[in-house]
């Protein structure tokens, strides 16, 4: 067979001109004045060559192998990861669904639920797509809620909201996230309204929690609960209202006011999703999952593809 390098380039070119360009067999033979069963012929050949080279990607297929390996090192045993859509918000919305597909697989029925821009954009897509024949009994927030206006982070609201989406019962946590000490958060959390929400993380057999990236300037309240911790252990990013560094340690103070679930009880929920939006970093989810927390991840795959790949 004639191999020679002319004959190569003419081979990859008329591949070229059909793959890339989605150029017809008929206008290429039209362009090289030959026949367009010669052109067959040319392309078969260069597939015998190798110069091109046929790759089917099944449904499914590359997400399921990323979600493999990263098992392999971490202790993710499952998850839902999605492409990037044509700007953020379409990715958070894919994301959204995402969370909770995989909630419906999973067949979740005791759900904790945590803040952030991800949750309300799951509340927001869930409002658009009911769910009231869930497996979801109960929902509870993981943390509580925030005297900011801003929806993502009244943890009350959206359980309320994800409650009547998912024909489940909502349970409330009547106290703020940031108290204005650790003196109040002591008198708060021995009352029975905090008793009660207690009781339902003990309860709990799904959490799904935010995952997001360390402020380049840390708010007032976190240099106050933790000093100079946060910059000391190198604090990458966030889960809940936790903070922790790219070994994955949770960085905890003995001056921290949070009202949250504790990081003992959080250990103890069988499964733990951890959602991530369209812009949470490599960074971030790396010592997400060092933390040996997440049983579960919703993130995108190019994220975790680069993450794999550092």
């Amino acid at each position: 067979m004639d191999t020679s390098l002319e004959k190569q380039k003419r081979l990859a070119y008329v591949a070229q001109r059909y793959y890339l360009e989605d150029r017809k067999q008929s206008d290429i033979a039209q362009e090289l004045g030959v026949s367009r069963p010669l052109i067959s012929r040319m392309l078969s050949e260069a597939r015998e060559l190798g110069i091109v080279e046929i790759t089917i990607h099944e449904p499914g297929a590359r997400a399921a192998r990323l979600l493999e390996r990263l098992g392999q090192f971490s202790s993710i045993q499952g998850g839902v990861l999605v492409q990037d859509g044509r700007d953020n918000d379409a990715t958070n919305r894919s994301l959204s669904q995402g969370a909770v597909e995989l909630l419906e697989k999973l067949g979740a029925r005791r759900l904790g639920v945590g803040w952030g821009y991800l949750i309300g954009q799951l509340v927001s897509w869930l409002e658009e797509h009911p769910r009231p024949d869930s497996a979801v009994t109960d929902i509870c927030p993981l943390v509580g809620n925030a005297s900011i206006p801003a929806r993502n982070y009244q943890s009350n609201e959206n359980v309320r909201l994800m409650a009547q989406q998912l024909g489940a019962a909502p349970h409330f946590l009547y106290l703020p996230a940031l108290p204005e000490s650790l003196e109040e958060k002591q008198v708060l959390c021995s009352t029975e309204v905090y008793r009660r929400i207690y009781q339902q993380w003990e309860r709990l057999d799904t959490a799904l929690v935010n995952i997001g990236d360390y402020p380049s300037s840390p708010d007032f309240a976190s240099l106050v609960r933790y000093g100079g911790l946060l910059q000391q252990q190198r604090a990458c990013g966030r889960m809940l209202i936790y903070y922790f560094n790219e070994a994955g340690t949770v960085i905890q103070s003995d001056q921290d006011f949070a009202i949250q679930i504790p990081i003992d009880a959080l250990r103890r929920c069988p499964r733990i999703i951890g959602v991530c939006s369209a812009n949470t970093s490599a960074k971030a989810l790396g010592g997400a999952l060092k933390s040996g927390f997440l049983t579960h991840l919703v993130a995108r795959q190019e994220l975790v593809r680069g993450l794999l790949d550092q």
